[in-house]
């Protein structure tokens, strides 16, 4: 199984935001920290808000950041926000599929439920797990002396 860009943007982008809290975050920040096009990242920002993930505000002193505390955001939910539109496999997918669903009953079903654990278990960790006394992440995360802003106090 492999995730999408999009998903892996998506919890780089809440992990550098649970290491940065309760500073805001630029885009752009975010982008160059995940070595990703600010196009790429400005879209996953922009699902991340509108799933109540992320708080995002313009201007001067706008910025990025969590909406609601890391402790709250599982990983699960994150992950199945963007995969949840492809399906796994071409058995998965009613409009695609081209082989006989008597066939394939016992391929979806092994399948799902492998699926299902993967969530399952995805589900037991939040993205303060994931950035819990992880001093790497921090590292990676750390405000980079060479940008001309930092992040802005979300206050």
């Amino acid at each position: 199984m492999r995730l999408t860009l999009r998903t892996n943007l998506a919890m780089r982008t809440l992990m550098h935001c649970a290491v940065r809290a309760p500073d805001s975050l630029r885009t752009a920040d975010v982008a160059r920290a995940c070595n990703a096009s600010f196009h790429h990242v400005a879209q996953v920002v922009n699902q991340l808000e509108g799933a109540g993930f992320l708080h995002t505000s313009r201007g001067r002193g706008g910025g990025i950041a969590l909406a609601r505390p890391a402790e709250s955001i599982r990983v699960g939910t994150v992950v199945r926000l963007f995969e949840a539109d492809l399906p796994f496999a071409e058995c998965m997918d009613a409009d695609r599929n081209t082989r006989p669903s008597s066939v394939d009953r016992r391929l979806k079903g092994m399948l799902s439920e492998g699926l299902d654990a993967f969530y399952a278990t995805l589900d037991r960790y939040t993205v303060h797990d994931l950035v819990r006394d992880n001093a790497g992440l921090a590292q990676i995360f750390a405000p980079d002396a060479a940008t001309a802003t930092g992040p802005v106090h979300a206050g």
